[in-house]
């Protein structure tokens, strides 16, 4: 008998999310005389809170452009993705690229359109976008993206050309029929069953749907930054940048700014489905900026915040997925057994039930799936820690003399509820006057929907491209005034300031202001490579030099009961074999040319040698075995209390004076923190010299107080 196979669409059954969208299709079989018959291809059934293995899609971890092989591409500013119906990843690449990209199933990446920044239609690499950020299909197969920096809705067909279906490339706020309407930033799309477009319009703080004949309407939200749930027009969103269509027509909304996804109901009522737990100190729900629904009800949610991936349940149950390659660390100081990126932003649900993620900062595309029986877990290489030629301007005038650095990466750094030890202290410290102007250090892009956090507060800042700038009002002159149109501050009813909006896709160039120092008399810099923070001394300030060698106060032993060990009146240390495990804790600092006598800064490099009483090393000890190397630090805040001793505390945070008294026998390398004790039964009775090697970035090593002699009895 005949038959004759189409595969179409499958009417009513796509599911789409903000940049983020995928199709299903259908295997349509005839016979002869017969009426059609569908047969849906099996979809997987979701799993609640299934264990997540994470595989590199396409990037190499760099930020470019350049298509090829799936591990040699390069990816700017990956954000929305969308899953064809054979499989084809769409990528919304924005920061420098400004282009939509392709990813097939062998992993080959292409350019579908774009390529310089601009607002142009056209075919292929004859149109032109600018930042652009989520991407949708509807079930004809025309591809849908929200254009942030053209204030636009564009649409690629499957010709490849390139038209503006809503928006006139003009920030503003109007309903209309195509270029006649404006939007503001818009950032979220998505497309329903029926081909009506959904824009998350980030900066008017509204949902706007567009007809399939072009007009722009609102469907909820006030205009103004607030939470308010309620009726359409009543209700109230904050930066929202992600949406997400449901089967029957429900509208889910990562509402960036509230840390909470909201729904819109089919009579356009809003409400809240997930958010924080009120108190909760480090919430995995945090700055969402992906959401995607499955067809059996589902939210996946990508936190850009903090890294995490979530599902809520039909039943409404919200959890991080676990990473099935990184379980928890029993002590706190390593994995806490979630999947943690680093900043994530489009999701899309695939057939099988894996996820498709871009991973911004990381520039990568990723997938996590479940792990296969028999599958070794896959290497997610990090690109080598690269250190700039060139030297670099300082942060704060004049950008080509040299400034106090007062703060470098990995010192510790405490909590004003009384905790010595809550948090590494991320980045570098540079002096400067309060009031003084914060300068780019970089010709960057906003690439954050909600770039800024912190106002009027000590901790106020803005991240522009790889580098975060803290400690200053953001945009902002002493007297509160904008710096620049790129810098909008939003006023309550009765005028006053409270809050700066810095938009995605604003472009800031080498000493651009971009805010003026605070009370903390300093800017702080965090500087992001590969998806990880790294050192920013790996950026040479311009005449930066740093001859100092680090200084060791002193060298202390613990017993497993943390005991410190002393020796007796008149007599050398002794230790004994029967005491096992011991753990070493030196007190150390550095300081760089130009600082202040008073100062004191951390170390980069720890180690140690165990030498013969005459000086020589025992076997394995020929070089100094190196223990912690602040180069990148990791996820956990809590890793803190692995490499500093309980004693360790700066002034800032209630401790008398400042100390670094490093555990140096819990590893810190590449971010990742291994605790660990010195097995003093592992040496013969005898004297001994334990000698502490203590670096600075600029390669110095402490020579006086290295040395602790000791007998092991």
């Amino acid at each position: 008998m005949k038959r004759t196979t189409l595969i179409a669409a499958l009417a009513g059954a796509a599911v789409i999310a903000a940049g983020i969208a995928f199709t299903f299709t259908d295997t349509i079989e005839r016979q002869p005389g017969a009426a059609l018959a569908v047969f849906t291809p099996a979809i997987a059934d979701t799993t609640p809170f299934w264990p997540a293995r994470v595989h590199p899609l396409a990037g190499d971890g760099q930020d470019g452009a350049l298509d090829g092989a799936a591990a040699a591409s390069r990816f700017s500013d990956p954000y929305g993705v969308a899953i064809g119906p054979r499989g084809t990843v769409y990528v919304a690449d924005g920061g420098n690229a400004n282009r939509i990209r392709t990813i097939q199933p062998d992993g080959t990446v292409a350019t579908l359109a774009g390529g310089s920044e601009g607002f142009t239609d056209g075919m292929g690499a004859a149109a032109a976008f600018n930042t652009p950020s989520a991407v949708a299909l509807d079930h004809e197969g025309n591809l849908y993206v929200a254009d942030t920096g053209n204030h636009a809705i564009r649409k690629i067909a499957k010709d490849g050309s390139v038209t503006t279906l809503a928006g006139n490339g003009s920030p503003g706020y109007l309903d209309g029929v195509g270029r006649a309407a404006q939007f503001n930033g818009p950032v979220g799309i998505a497309v329903d069953a029926a081909g009506i477009v959904y824009v998350a319009d980030t900066y008017n703080d509204r949902i706007r749907r567009i007809a399939r004949d072009g007009t722009v309407t609102t469907l909820a939200g006030s205009g103004a930054p607030a939470f308010f749930d309620g009726p359409a027009a009543q209700a109230a969103f904050d930066t929202p940048s992600a949406l997400a269509v449901a089967l029957d027509g429900t509208l889910y909304v990562a509402d960036t700014g509230n840390h909470a996804v909201r729904r819109i109901g089919a009579d356009g009522t809003v409400d809240t489905v997930a958010m924080p737990l009120e108190g909760e100190r480090r919430p995995p729900l945090r700055r969402p900026t992906g959401v995607a629904v499955t067809r059996d009800g589902y939210l996946y949610i990508a936190a850009s915040a903090g890294g995490r991936i979530l599902q809520r349940t039909p039943e409404g149950e919200l959890r991080p997925l676990q990473d099935a390659d990184r379980p928890a660390d029993p002590q706190g100081f390593g994995s806490d057994g979630t999947v943690q990126l680093t900043a994530p932003r489009g999701i899309a649900v695939n057939r099988d039930g894996s996820l498709v993620v871009a991973d911004a900062n990381a520039h990568r595309v990723l997938r996590l799936a479940p792990p296969r029986a028999g599958e070794a877990a896959p290497q997610l290489a990090r690109p080598a820690l690269a250190k700039r030629s060139e030297p670099m301007p300082w942060p704060v005038g004049p950008q080509d003399m040299v400034h106090e650095v007062v703060g470098v990466m990995g010192e510790v750094r405490g909590a004003y509820n009384g905790d010595a030890r809550d948090h590494f202290h991320a980045g570098l410290d540079v002096r400067a006057d309060v009031g003084s102007k914060v300068l780019a250090v970089l010709p960057s892009k906003v690439t954050d929907p909600h770039a800024n956090w912190g106002f009027n507060t000590l901790s106020e800042g803005l991240t522009v491209g790889p580098l975060s700038y803290i400690h200053m009002r953001v945009g902002r002159d002493p007297r509160g005034r904008a710096l620049d149109p790129r810098f909008q501050i939003l006023r309550d009813a009765k005028g006053k300031a409270e809050r700066v909006r810095v938009a995605r896709g604003t472009r800031f160039a080498v000493g651009d202001a971009l805010g003026t120092i605070n009370a903390m008399a300093h800017v702080h810099l965090d500087y992001y490579q590969g998806g990880t923070v790294v050192n920013p001394l790996t950026l040479p300030f311009t005449g930066f030099t740093d001859t100092v060698p680090p200084t060791i106060q002193r060298i202390a032993l613990y017993d497993a009961a943390g005991k410190r060990i002393t020796a007796r009146k008149g007599q050398p240390l002794t230790v004994t074999r029967a005491q096992g495990e011991l753990q070493v804790v030196v007190n150390a600092y550095d300081q760089v040319n130009g600082n202040l006598a008073r100062r004191k800064l951390g170390l980069y490099k720890l180690g140690y040698q165990l030498l013969r009483a005459d000086g020589t090393p025992l076997p394995g000890y020929e070089a100094p075995l190196i223990t912690q190397v602040y180069d990148r630090l990791p996820r956990n805040p809590d890793a803190v209390k692995a490499v500093y001793a309980p004693t360790s505390g700066i002034t800032v945070y209630g401790s008398a004076s400042t100390q670094f008294d490093y555990a140096l026998n819990n590893r810190m390398r590449d971010g990742e923190i291994e605790t660990g004790a010195w097995k003093i039964d592992a040496l013969a009775p005898g004297a001994y010299i334990l000698r502490i090697h203590a670096a600075d970035f600029s390669g110095q090593v402490a020579q006086a107080g290295r040395d602790l002699s000791f007998t092991v009895e």
